[in-house]
């Protein structure tokens, strides 16, 4: 039986902030790390002990499982790093308030993008400085790869994609994987696990710092939910 633990970031300092992160590298908050560490004290204290972990390519998502780790003293695992377990690409609305997007656009506009499935932010345009292929860390993935701006659905295809190629396979031997990523991303996987439509996905928000524990029979059908408070 595959056992999949899935972990969203703690509190970041954009998050403290109310500003739209997105592919923004940011460092967590004192918060963020505080919330880290006790992850890892919770799956100790349930006795999960991870064969292999999976996070984004954002420092967030991997301090987060560092953090963990190191509370559960189980740092020899290797851990496994991918852009498409990246957060949602948030355009032009990215290392923005929050606040001061939803004054200007409008409730109804904010809230299609920011808890819609299918509509994007607008998307950044040539020449931005926060292109993902203006940073060094994108250098060798193909420009065309990289978004401009996304929305659930376009995150959820990529992280899919990730999902069935390397995570999928490691559940079907029977191994515990642990998850570190984003908000959006986890909850791309949560809709595909869960059969979810676009409609359900809506009214789920996946908590900072709390790990979501998921149980397959070998046919990868799930089995078990539990959420780990």
């Amino acid at each position: 039986m595959g056992t999949l633990i899935l972990l969203r970031h703690g509190q970041s300092v954009y998050n403290k902030q109310n500003i739209f992160t997105g592919w923004t590298d940011v460092e967590l908050s004192d918060e963020g790390i505080a919330e880290a560490k006790r992850a890892g004290q919770i799956l100790s204290a349930n006795s999960l002990l991870p064969d292999l972990c999976f996070t984004s390519w954002l420092k967030r998502a991997i301090h987060t499982a560092q953090l963990a780790l190191r509370e559960m003293d189980w740092e020899q695992i290797d851990c496994r790093k991918s852009w498409k377990l990246n957060e949602r690409h948030y355009g032009a609305w990215q290392q923005r308030n929050k606040d001061e997007v939803k004054a200007e656009v409008g409730q109804e506009a904010f809230v299609a993008v920011r808890r819609g499935y299918d509509t994007p932010p607008p998307p950044l345009p040539d020449g931005d400085p926060r292109l993902p292929q203006n940073d060094p860390k994108f250098r060798l993935i193909d420009p065309n790869e990289l978004p401009r701006s996304e929305s659930l659905k376009d995150t959820r295809r990529r992280t899919l994609n990730y999902f069935y190629e390397a995570i999928a396979p490691e559940l079907a031997r029977g191994k515990t994987v642990l998850v570190s990523a984003h908000g959006n991303s986890l909850r791309a996987l949560t809709m595909a696990i869960e059969n979810l439509s676009p409609e359900a996905i809506v009214k789920v928000e996946i908590p900072t710092g709390i790990p979501i524990l998921y149980r397959f029979d070998e046919t990868l059908q799930m089995q078990e939910k539990k959420v780990l408070a």
